[in-house]
């Protein structure tokens, strides 16, 4: 295999082994183990920061799917720090950390698990309902981007962001978002941006407002209005474009609209989806999308549908949501077919993992995957990536 990563002149890469076979083995470094083979030597540092580096392993196929969550700490795992003074989800008992949320990783073809860094901070705690956003940089960089949520001690609405690098392997603070301090909004990531639009601000007033985060230039940039009021609304990327679905203005009050609209980062404006995408009153909150596709997946009823791209096209029904997963936390999809399913049998139980290959013209069935008990945590927010 010809070299593709920048030159150095600083001796071998591992000693002793061919440049080309010291590459085929830090390509294969798994994702939780970048930060410290980052850190070795500036010769691997060079290597893995190189845009190559990811290509490579594409090409080899070792890019992993990965489903990054923010998850509470179980009750019988406590970790050091002040105890929380609210409920949650998962509620506490005898002084558990009720309100302790993390980042975890989830390798669902592997069934592997793995746990972020805590947060800089008094209680490490990520922010209650924030959103999360995955986000590819420059130089092959991977990124989390969290936003906004409530503070786990006052429940008070932050502005607060939070960037996390996988080179790296560490947190920073990110700018704050600006505007009304908002909850309840639709996220996602288009192009390196990161999209924020629509939920309440600190009077339940739902919003029209949307911006854009910039993580590389650590910057904001205000956008058009949507046309339409939409408090708990869904963001997607669907076809290169910011996708917010359904959503209820002030007056209606949780009556769930089924109605979308479209923001194209190409003009920097907002066009409606030309039909309803969800029934009237139905929540979005589950729906889903693989990377790179436009079928949209969410739970309705105990059943995964889908609903393929088209004007014409309408929601099936995939396959019946298994009974301890049915109260769904989060609905991923991976691009090779495959969707991911996080539920539990009823408010605050452990979760469950289920997941399905969803084929035409082949019967759909759920393999459930292995959660260790440190990882059964309910989960309050959820993107896909691909390290």
């Amino acid at each position: 295999m010809s070299s593709c990563f920048s030159a150095t002149s600083m001796g071998d890469l591992i000693p002793g082994l061919p440049e080309e076979v010291a590459r085929e083995c830090l390509i294969r470094v798994g994702f939780d183990q970048l930060p410290t083979v980052r850190r070795i030597s500036r010769q691997w540092k060079e290597e893995v920061e190189s845009p190559d580096y990811c290509r490579l392993r594409r090409a080899e196929g070792l890019a992993r799917p990965v489903i990054a969550m923010v998850q509470a700490q179980p009750e019988h795992v406590v970790e050091p720090g002040p105890a929380q003074k609210h409920s949650s989800a998962s509620s506490a008992v005898n002084g558990g950390p009720a309100n302790n949320y993390r980042m975890v990783l989830l390798d669902p073809v592997e069934g592997r698990w793995a746990s972020l860094p805590v947060l800089p901070g008094p209680t490490g705690s990520l922010p209650l309902f924030c959103q999360v956003a995955a986000v590819d940089g420059g130089q092959g960089t991977k990124r989390l981007v969290v936003v906004g949520g409530w503070d786990p001690e006052s429940w008070a609405p932050t502005d607060s962001v939070y960037v996390y690098d996988f080179l790296t392997g560490a947190w920073r603070r990110g700018a704050p978002m600006p505007g009304p301090r908002r909850s309840f909004f639709a996220t996602a990531a288009v192009g390196g941006i990161v999209y924020v639009a629509g939920g309440h601000d600190e009077e339940k007033n739902a919003l029209r407002s949307a911006l854009a985060y910039d993580p590389d230039s650590d910057a904001w940039t205000a956008l058009p209005d949507m046309a339409e009021e939409r408090d708990e609304p869904r963001g997607l990327c669907v076809g290169g474009k910011f996708l917010v679905i359904g959503g209820y203005p002030t007056p209606e009050q949780g009556r769930f609209a089924g109605s979308a609209e479209a923001f194209d980062p190409a003009t920097g404006a907002w066009s409606p989806v030309g039909e309803a995408l969800l029934e009237e009153g139905a929540c979005p909150r589950t729906c889903c999308v693989a990377p790179g596709a436009e079928r949209v997946y969410m739970i309705r009823d105990g059943n995964l549908v889908a609903r393929d791209g088209g004007a014409s096209a309408a929601w099936r029904t995939v396959a019946s949501v298994p009974e301890d997963a049915r109260t769904a936390s989060t609905v991923s999809a991976i691009p090779d077919g495959r969707v991911v399913v996080i539920g539990s049998g009823c408010h605050g139980g452990e979760q469950t993992v289920y997941m399905l290959r969803d084929e035409a013209g082949k019967p759909a069935s759920w393999a459930r995957a292995p959660a260790p008990p440190e990882f059964s945590g309910h989960v309050q927010a959820a993107c896909f990536l691909e390290i």
